[in-house]
């Protein structure tokens, strides 16, 4: 089982939208407190038990700027702090029972690790991974909006943005990204070599239709920037919402939550099985079948990895797997164990871990491809983002977009670079971006808070169109410093980029 086989890439995609002063339960603010303690918490400190092993180029984080801004923002931070207080106090009066006892060892946990390591942010921590070389943090544009809807200015300047904070954040400009939802159009490649990403991610499907096999990273078009594809065969083996791991009958039940006590009591039982007959969570068979679809998928990797190199004539293949970060802890309670035992299984079973940038290091690179449109979304295409469902967004984007990019051009005239920065256009930049976001369109599309998101898309519509107009009166300046207040990330935004 040790014998050399291929290499894995395990990507992991970290990202909420700007929820900071937008609302609490059931999404809001909520939303980034649940994902930050059972997710970012964990997957950080099973990597640092790993690296304190010895251990290195265990895998590829993706950050999103807008998620990175609100990990690091004294706000927040102080929110997330309060939030994770009272979850300890709520669950130590459950911590009688069986469920009760295992949440308040989790609240617990999780308030000692964040006072221990994060009071300061993520950056440091992120920092310190990176520094022991054992992940490669990807960066993206700043709101993650979905480019391929983009005019290139705008695109080239939410990347820029996104890539200028990360260096603020961690003191490295990434070389790779995560492309918002995987999105692609023919050309973007010329604008990420332009500001010097080397590599990205598309979805497997993209580069199949293309007639490329995803066991190769490929240089897309004449530029040098390499796409890695999704293998979906492999990744589906977890993602697969009704024949994915979290799916087992033995996993704590996320859909079934009781909103007295805060728990959720029950396991999944079935996919089948309705929320008031679902058995009640026994968290040592949850831990336990975790170790086994854990195994199991290894075997999984190592068997793909033999058969492609099989039709290879023995060259060695690359199989690249790529989650939300949210997937572990929050969504699947024992993603955290599995995706821990994963890491330490396959270099045991021969396969060779390591980041994309490990991978092109390697040799995994196969050569030239022309990719055509594409997504991660239903039907691999742009349907989620720009569907009919979610057509009036598009257009409001279009419409933001075009009045942003005259205004500052009216504004700063022929040589911006010799204007003045301007608080009220870097802020109306920002309201453009915050508008553009990819999320409000998914959750529209796929009818997930659907209200909360059309609210959101418009309220930052309404912020935007009000300050243009201030801007042209030639009084936006107060507006800029109030709506800064409550949508403020990326203090180095520079308006005059554009």
């Amino acid at each position: 089982m040790s014998a050399p086989v291929g290499t894995c890439c395990i990507v992991l995609h970290t990202h909420l939208p700007w929820l900071a002063h937008h609302g609490a339960w059931p999404v809001g603010e909520e939303w980034l407190h649940q994902s930050w303690a059972s997710s970012y918490l964990p997957v950080v400190e099973l990597l640092e038990r790993l690296v304190g092993e010895g251990r290195r180029d265990l895998l590829t984080l993706g950050v999103s700027p807008v998620l990175a801004a609100q990990l690091d923002d004294p706000y927040c931070l102080r929110e997330f702090h309060t939030w994770l207080g009272f979850w300890q106090v709520r669950a130590e009066g459950l911590a009688g029972s069986g469920p009760g006892s295992d949440e308040f060892r989790r609240a617990t946990g999780a308030l000692a690790a964040f006072e221990r390591s994060w009071r300061h942010g993520a950056s440091p921590l992120l920092r310190r991974l990176t520094d022991a070389g054992a992940v490669e943090v990807l960066g993206g544009p700043a709101t993650h909006p979905f480019q391929p809807l983009l005019d290139d200015r705008v695109a080239r300047f939410a990347l820029r943005t996104g890539l200028d904070d990360a260096v603020l954040r961690t003191g490295t400009r990434p070389e790779g990204i995560w492309a918002p939802e995987c999105g692609y159009r023919p050309g973007l490649e010329d604008l990420y070599a332009a500001e010097g990403v080397r590599r990205f991610v598309v979805d497997g499907p993209n580069l199949l239709r293309a007639g490329r096999s995803t066991a190769d990273a490929w240089t897309v078009g004449s530029s040098d920037v390499v796409a890695f594809a999704r293998d979906l065969d492999v990744t589906y083996r977890v993602w697969s919402p009704k024949k994915g791991y979290p799916s087992g009958a033995w996993y704590r039940d996320f859909h079934t939550y009781d909103h007295d006590s805060g728990l959720r009591p029950a396991r999944v039982t079935s996919t089948r099985t309705a929320p008031h007959e679902k058995a009640p969570y026994d968290p040592q068979r949850g831990r336990a079948a975790a170790q086994a679809d854990a195994a199991d998928f290894v075997s999984v990797v190592r068997r793909r990895l033999l058969d492609l190199a099989g039709a290879r004539d023995g060259r060695p293949a690359l199989v690249t797997v790529a989650f939300d970060t949210e997937l572990f802890g929050h969504w699947w309670h024992e993603g955290p164990a599995f995706l821990e035992q994963v890491l330490r299984l396959l270099p045991e079973a021969g396969v060779n871990v390591t980041t994309l940038r490990g991978a092109v290091e390697a040799g995994h690179v196969g050569g030239a491809v022309d990719l055509g449109e594409g997504s991660w979304g239903s039907g691999k295409d742009w349907r989620v983002w720009a569907g009919e469902q979610v057509a009036d967004l598009v257009d409001n984007g279009a419409r933001v977009q075009k009045q942003l990019l005259d205004l500052v051009d009216a504004e700063l005239g022929a040589w911006p670079r010799r204007s003045s920065r301007r608080a009220d256009l870097d802020q109306l930049a920002r309201d453009a971006l915050l508008t553009l976001a990819s999320d409000w369109a998914f959750m529209v599309t796929k009818d997930s808070a659907a209200h909360y998101a059309r609210n959101r898309a418009a309220g930052h519509l309404a912020d935007f169109t009000a300050l243009a107009r201030a801007v042209e009166a030639g009084h936006g300046g107060e507006l800029a410093t109030r709506q800064r207040a409550t949508d403020g990330p990326f203090a180095q935004l520079d308006a005059r980029l554009l």
